[in-house]
């Protein structure tokens, strides 16, 4: 697949950042719902003004730069958010750096400088809830009065409730953090997911007739320790499997890992890089008092995650190739 998906950076020369765009504007982790409502919304609206639509979003995460010694468990980081990004129909991405110079740009000098005069923006769609600026005293209400005055139209997205719960990065958050993989999947339309590069590890897991493909997760991530359905991408390949994620208290209560088992696979995945969605919580994290009871529960948990793989035949992220 040829990519086709433009990411502008501050670095991007002017003569290569096409004018006239529409933009939906955001942080954007996770790409879920409500963050797609207004990425249709733009879509809509460049198909109304006849051009193409992107993203504009922001690295670091602003939270981070605010408190950077308080982990953030980010859903995304920013190549998966970009990935997604990818895959909904946009043109392509403005990445702009979150630092001490952007968090000191007033609102009004935001978009001037960086919407109007920079990108050249015909449109923009944002959520309700979207704040920019200096003191994040950029809202919605200040696009839309100012919109006549620069001659550009703005939308902005009311928030999406399931049932009559909204639909917000930080709830996915806490759905992960309990195990509800159906609730944030609902919340995401798709999948959470991880990527990383498979490293090596104590081979446990292939004395115990399991071998697994261990990616280290950072630190920050508030994923329930437990068992897991889970669908592996190695490119454009996909494999069903069973993945328990923490500590391994049964052995040495280490470091948090993820241990990926893939049904019916044979191979060498040893510093391959794989995509791991998680389809359905199996378990929480148990110890065990011996091999044998271990191995008896890992027989059952692959049955189980099999019968949660046979039930969501094509759940996987929708992601697209980033230029």
């Amino acid at each position: 697949m040829t990519p086709d998906f433009a990411v502008i950076r501050d670095t991007t020369p002017s003569v290569e950042i096409p004018r006239g765009t529409v933009v939906a504007m955001g942080n954007f982790d996770g790409v879920h719902l409500g963050h797609r409502a207004v990425i249709h919304a733009a879509l809509e609206m460049a198909r109304l003004h006849k051009t193409t639509a992107m993203a504009v979003t922001f690295e670091p995460h602003p939270r981070s730069f605010f408190s950077p010694h308080t982990p953030q468990f980010r859903l995304t980081d920013e190549t998966s958010k970009l990935r997604l990004l990818a895959g909904t129909g946009l043109a392509g991405a403005v990445v702009m750096t979150f630092d001490k110079g952007r968090a000191g740009t007033t609102a009004q000098d935001f978009i001037h400088h960086e919407l109007i005069e920079r990108l050249g923006i015909s449109g923009i769609a944002v959520g309700y809830d979207f704040h920019f600026g200096k003191g994040r005293v950029g809202s919605p209400s200040l696009l839309v009065s100012e919109a006549p005055r620069l001659g550009i139209e703005v939308d902005v997205q009311p928030h999406i409730d399931i049932d009559e719960r909204p639909v917000s990065s930080s709830a996915i958050r806490m759905a992960l953090a309990e195990g509800q993989v159906a609730e944030a999947t609902m919340m995401l339309d798709g999948p959470w997911f991880i990527t990383g590069e498979v490293i090596h590890g104590k081979k446990l897991g292939r004395d115990l007739g399991y071998p697994t493909a261990n990616i280290r997760l950072p630190a920050s991530c508030g994923l329930r320790h437990g068992i897991y359905a889970v669908r592996v991408g190695r490119g454009a390949e996909r494999f069903n499997g069973v993945a328990s994620f923490g500590r391994r208290p049964t052995f040495d209560n280490g470091a948090p890992l993820l241990e990926v088992f893939l049904f019916d696979f044979k191979g060498d995945l040893y510093g391959m890089t794989l995509d791991v969605a998680f389809i359905a919580f199996i378990r929480e994290e148990l110890k065990f008092d011996g091999i044998e009871p271990l191995i008896r529960q890992m027989d059952d948990d692959s049955a189980k995650a099999r019968a949660a793989l046979a039930a969501a035949p094509e759940a996987f992220p929708k992601l697209g190739v980033v230029g």
